[in-house]
């Protein structure tokens, strides 16, 4: 039996969960179920639990770049993600690290609103992601709510989703991922990378306890992207690993609960195939295995 690689080292950059089901606590549980080793930069902390926010907290700005310091000094990543920023300052602190630093690949995950409905990020906010972060990501991935704010454009269908999605491109992002969970139809995802557009799509998982659904999405690609699998690889298999912990929710809180983060069976090694059935029958997708290729052609 070969010996299972060293894995790689992925740094997730957001704000923690107390409830555990999203931002940095549910990153670093998706790292690990995907075969990375997690480190983090805390931006803000939060008191909340399945039912909502309480309370944010900023941490100030010269500690975030201590952070960064600290892990660029040892155990440096070789991937990256960010999740709720909070501020147009901390925004713009973070991205001045990651452009000093080359953290890379990065996955923007542009947290805007809490599931429970709770502003994460101030509005005045978002014209700095667009124009500081977006240039940096390998991938973004914006559900339709948060690529309407991205873009500056309605998003109430599919096309009008992929016309938005268009736009962030246009901002500098290489891969878009315009997430369909809020879809009133089929919930499709849509990949618009340089050489075309896949339409991802798959069964809606019935049930509430879909918390942190989009920080694990995009934790897993991040991970995947560490291990060096190409991006439509990478979320394919990210999109079959949140099916699945979707599937395996362990039904927890009194409001919207979390993910099963270690569903049964799946493997931490991505050389390794999937379990049968694993994160369900989901079209579009390409082979979501090793990643020595990058999917099927698209036109």
């Amino acid at each position: 039996m070969s010996a299972r690689p060293r894995p790689p080292i992925v740094a997730t950059i957001a704000a923690t969960d107390s409830g555990g089901g999203a931002g940095i606590q549910a990153d670093l549980k998706a790292f690990a179920a995907c075969g990375a080793y997690g480190v983090s930069v805390v931006v803000a902390l939060t008191a909340q639990n399945t039912r909502g926010v309480r309370a944010l907290r900023a941490l100030p700005l010269s500690f975030i770049s201590e952070q960064f310091r600290a892990l660029d000094e040892d155990l440096r990543p070789v991937a990256a993600k960010t999740g709720m920023l909070l501020s147009a300052h901390h925004i713009e602190r973070v991205a001045r690290e990651l452009r000093r630093r080359s953290w890379a690949p990065l996955v923007v995950d542009p947290v805007m609103v809490a599931k429970s409905g709770d502003r994460l990020l101030a509005e005045d906010a978002i014209d700095v992601l667009r124009r500081r972060l977006l240039p940096l990501a390998a991938v973004v991935t914006p559900n339709w709510p948060e690529a309407a704010e991205l873009a500056g454009l309605p998003v109430r269908t599919e096309e009008e989703a992929l016309r938005a999605g268009r736009a962030i491109a246009g901002m500098g992002a290489r891969v878009v991922v315009v997430k369909g969970g809020h879809s009133p139809g089929a919930p499709v995802d849509l990949v618009l990378e340089p050489t075309g557009v896949t339409r991802l799509l798959a069964e809606r998982a019935p049930g509430r306890h879909t918390h942190g659904t989009g920080c694990t999405f995009s934790a897993a690609i991040a991970a995947f992207l560490g291990w060096g699998l190409d991006p439509l690889v990478a979320i394919s298999r990210a999109k079959r690993y949140v099916t699945r912990a979707i599937q395996e929710a362990p039904g927890l809180g009194g409001g919207h609960g979390p993910l099963e983060h270690f569903p049964q069976d799946w493997p931490r090694d991505p050389r390794q195939p999937l379990p049968a059935g694993a994160g369900g029958d989901i079209e579009g997708l390409p082979d979501a295995g090793p990643g020595l290729h990058s999917g099927p052609d698209r036109g």
